[in-house]
């Protein structure tokens, strides 16, 4: 029978296994693209047309660093800052059809990467992190 895992050391474990896995998916983006930057993409896909603001909350980072990051995937030409229509002031930005194409090359890649880990996996052990899943998936509700 095996051993009981007490919880701070399951957290422990946890954590050490979800950040390499990170790490792993992370090394899956295109290689001229850092980690925060194709974050900011998939935020854009996700929520734009967003202001820096909105962006800035979203990605945790300082106004100046997320208008350096923009910058930059402007000049990539993956993303287009717009002016708000209803406030000249406030500039959105939207994802550029090479946007667009870098964030699902970006996550077929990542999910590649794990479907050819799983298929590794003996049937059991597919079954018991797909059990996991719905489970895994609650540690994250209270960032929703």
């Amino acid at each position: 029978m095996p051993t009981q895992v007490a919880e701070p050391e399951l957290a422990a474990r946890l954590r050490l296994v979800l950040n390499r896995l990170a790490r792993r998916l992370r090394s899956q983006t295109p290689d001229d693209l850092s980690p925060s930057l194709t974050s900011a993409l998939v935020t854009i896909e996700l929520r734009g047309p967003i202001t820096l603001g909105g962006l800035a909350a979203c990605e945790r980072v300082t106004p100046p660093s997320v208008t350096r990051m923009v910058a930059t995937l402007e000049r990539r030409g993956l993303v287009r800052r717009e002016a708000d229509p209803a406030d000249r002031r406030v500039a959105r930005v939207t994802l550029t059809t090479a946007g667009a194409r870098v964030v699902r090359r970006t996550r077929t890649r990542k999910t590649a990467f794990l479907a050819r880990r799983l298929a590794r996996l003996e049937a059991s052990e597919v079954a018991v992190v797909r059990q996991a899943l719905p489970v895994l998936e609650r540690l994250l509700e209270d960032d929703r």
